[in-house]
C-alpha cells in the first residue's frame, strides 16, 4: 500500500511540472464548466498499451445538467499489470460557460501515470473534444485495484 501511494504521489510531480512548463502555450483562461466522471471494468495491460472501455457522466458546474458518454481509453507505452474497477474524475475546462449538447464528444490526447499494488490512483492530462477546446484536469482522481503501473501517451474517445 505504501508503495502504491508513493507512485501515485509521483506522478502527480511529474504531471505538475508538465501542467506548468505547458503554460506559455496554453489556450485563452479556461473555466470550470462541470465533471467528467468515468467507470469502467478491469483490464489488462500488455507492455507496451492497452485499451479500456468506460460508461461516462458529464455534470453542469452552472445548472446541474447532465449527459451521459461511452468512453475508450488507449494508452501506448509502458502499461503492465492487471487492473480491477477503474473510476475516473475530471474537471472539465472549457474557455466558454455555455455548452451545446454532446460539445464534449471527441478525441483527447495528453499522457498518463498510474500505479496500483491492491489499491492504487494515477494522473491524467488530456486536451481534445470539438475544434481542441476543451481540456480535462490534468489532474484527474483515478481510484483502481490491481496490481499495475502505467506511464503512457493517451488517448480518450468521447462518444
Amino acid at each position: 500500500m505504501k508503495f502504491s501511494t508513493l507512485l501515485a504521489s509521483a506522478s502527480v510531480c511529474v504531471f505538475s511540472g508538465l501542467a506548468l512548463s505547458d503554460q506559455s502555450h496554453a489556450q485563452p483562461a479556461q473555466i470550470e464548466i462541470g465533471t467528467l466522471t468515468c467507470s469502467g471494468s478491469g483490464g489488462v495491460g500488455y507492455i507496451i498499451g492497452s485499451k479500456k472501455f468506460f460508461d461516462c457522466r458529464f455534470r453542469s458546474a452552472a445548472d446541474g445538467y447532465r449527459e451521459r458518454y461511452s468512453a475508450s481509453i488507449t494508452k501506448i507505452g509502458l502499461d503492465v499489470g492487471i487492473t480491477g474497477p477503474t473510476t475516473i474524475v475530471w474537471t472539465v475546462l472549457a474557455a466558454e460557460r455555455r455548452l451545446r449538447p454532446r460539445a464534449l464528444a471527441g478525441n483527447y490526447v495528453g499522457a498518463t501515470a498510474n500505479a496500483s499494488i491492491g489499491v492504487g490512483g494515477g494522473a491524467n492530462a488530456l486536451v481534445g473534444g470539438s475544434k481542441r477546446s476543451f481540456t480535462l484536469q490534468p489532474f484527474s482522481i483515478q481510484g483502481q485495484s490491481g496490481v499495475n503501473l502505467a506511464v503512457a501517451v493517451s488517448g480518450l474517445r468521447l462518444r
